[in-house]
């Protein structure tokens, strides 16, 4: 549990610590957007998931390194037995994953589009193409046949999917997840808040049941409580895409490699709600509020 506790602990400093420099970095390079929450609508630098996914990275390599290397100088220390290699395979899709998002990010630098707030520059990649960038971060999680192929359905029973899993389940667990994520989005803080939320909730979960999972979600919130801190309102960086891709990407691999697809499921039901939403006005509908002269939001419909 110390080794446990440690890299949580790695990587919400790694966050805490590299987002001042990695804001003034991204606004200096020019990859900002507009805060269309705020009265001034400022720019703001953008692809703060790059910080995020540099503290999961630590955090989950931090715990790879003294799983392996402590019990060699200290066999007195309990450790909470995990299979490394999995999560080998989640830290190349992150890697995936935030290479990705900053494509997506970079993508809108030259882009301007008029919205009924104003001019924004935060068009990225057409939707079509997105599931398609994201396909490559299920590869890793693929080539070690990640997960129990046997599931329960409700009304159903149990099912036996085989090769199945690994070829299909597999790919359309991570490039779903990673999409209908970046569907709810749009105000200061609501990514990363929710993000803390139900992870946390994943990752008790997954502890209680002592399973992989666990160091995967606990390592991810640690890391978006010390990004928080720069994106509470009033936002000093935007998350970008590479926030929402990242955060889908590691539910659906700690689902997968943690046996927990039901809790996968039922965490996701917001995100699909709002995906099947969106499609019946062919993703023209927005998530940001109606800016008031007194600087508050109203909801964007009305209601």
């Amino acid at each position: 549990m110390i080794i446990f506790l440690v890299s949580v602990l790695i990587s919400f400093l790694t966050t805490l610590f590299i987002t001042p420099y990695f804001t003034r970095f991204l606004y200096t390079a020019g990859i900002v957007g507009l805060d269309l929450q705020k009265k001034d609508k400022p720019k703001l630098p953008t692809s703060g998931g790059i910080c995020v996914a540099f503290g999961v990275l630590a955090g989950l390599l931090a715990y790879i390194g003294l799983y392996t290397f402590v019990p060699l100088f200290f066999p007195s220390i309990s450790i909470l037995k995990i299979n490394v290699i999995p999560l080998l395979a989640v830290t190349s899709s992150v890697l995936i994953v935030m290479f990705v998002g900053l494509l997506d990010d970079l993508n809108v630098k030259s882009r301007k589009v008029r919205t009924k707030e104003g001019y924004d520059i935060r068009v990225g990649f057409p939707q079509w193409i997105k599931p398609l960038l994201t396909l490559p971060a299920a590869v890793p999680l693929m080539a070690i046949s990640a997960g129990v192929a046997t599931m329960g359905i409700p009304f159903v029973g149990i099912v036996e999917f085989g090769v199945l899993y690994p070829i299909l389940l597999i790919p359309i667990g991570t490039v779903g997840a990673s999409n209908v994520v970046n569907m709810l989005a749009g105000f200061n803080g609501l990514e990363a808040g929710m993000g803390i939320v139900y992870l946390l909730g994943l990752g008790i979960f997954a502890l209680l049941n002592e399973s992989t999972g666990s160091i995967i979600f606990l390592v991810t919130f640690a890391a978006l409580v010390g990004f928080i801190r720069y994106n509470w309102y009033p936002a000093k960086i935007l998350p970008g895409d590479s926030l929402t891709y990242l955060l889908g990407s590691i539910v659906a691999a700690g689902v997968i490699v943690g046996n927990m697809e039901r809790a996968g499921i039922i965490v996701m039901l917001p995100f699909i709600i709002e995906f099947f939403l969106k499609l019946r006005v062919r993703f023209k509908a927005t998530c940001l509020g109606k800016l008031r002269k007194d600087g508050k939001l109203d909801p964007p419909y009305g209601r």
